[in-house]
């Protein structure tokens, strides 16, 4: 009975990275060696009798394919190139902030001029900007204000961005979204 537990409450742990060796659950694999050459369809001992003999793995390369694609190389290098290119594509990707910039519909000229500045500025690094209009009290029955303040955002900012985001009300809030061209 402790046997039956031991073995029925074990943890199973995921397996990581590409099968390789004897984890290979296929009777035949396509082989490609280590120089790149097609050694063709071998059955999965027999090619890793093969790669046993050179000192190297046999590694699962496309398992999806039929039958799975396997390649003989070293593991340790397998693994620290695919470390590498994720490395790699890591530093490449950009992330994209959402810069919020805040008018009020009575904003005067050059607060309003200073902000499309800065607006600007964000969208030509590569950031989305969200312009959120703030109504305060009796503004909100001045709504036409900050539709306005919109359309004009939405002209200044046009050569720099497009508009994602219509402006839209939210509570006591309009809010429109521009992101680069």
């Amino acid at each position: 009975m402790a046997d039956f537990k031991q073995n029925y409450f074990q943890r199973r742990t995921k397996d990581r990275g590409p099968r390789s060796n004897n984890r290979i659950s296929s009777p035949e694999v396509q082989v490609i060696g280590n120089d790149g050459e097609n050694l063709g369809t071998l059955s999965t001992n027999e090619a890793i009798s093969i790669a046993k003999n050179q000192g190297l793995d046999l590694i699962e390369i496309a398992a999806n394919s039929n039958p799975p694609v396997c390649k003989i190389m070293d593991m340790g290098k397998f693994k620290y190139d695919a470390q590498k290119k994720a490395n790699v594509a890591k530093k490449k990707q950009k992330t994209v902030l959402l810069k919020e910039i805040k008018m009020r519909p009575v904003t005067e000229t050059h607060d309003y001029d200073f902000k499309v500045k800065n607006a600007k500025k964000f969208i030509s690094k590569g950031d989305k900007v969200k312009f959120t209009v703030r109504f305060k009290g009796r503004e909100l029955q001045h709504s036409h204000l900050g539709k306005e303040l919109m359309d004009k955002i939405k002209e200044d900012m046009k050569d720099v961005g497009k508009v994602e985001l219509h402006p839209k009300f939210d509570g006591k809030q309009m809010i429109m979204v521009i992101q680069p061209l």
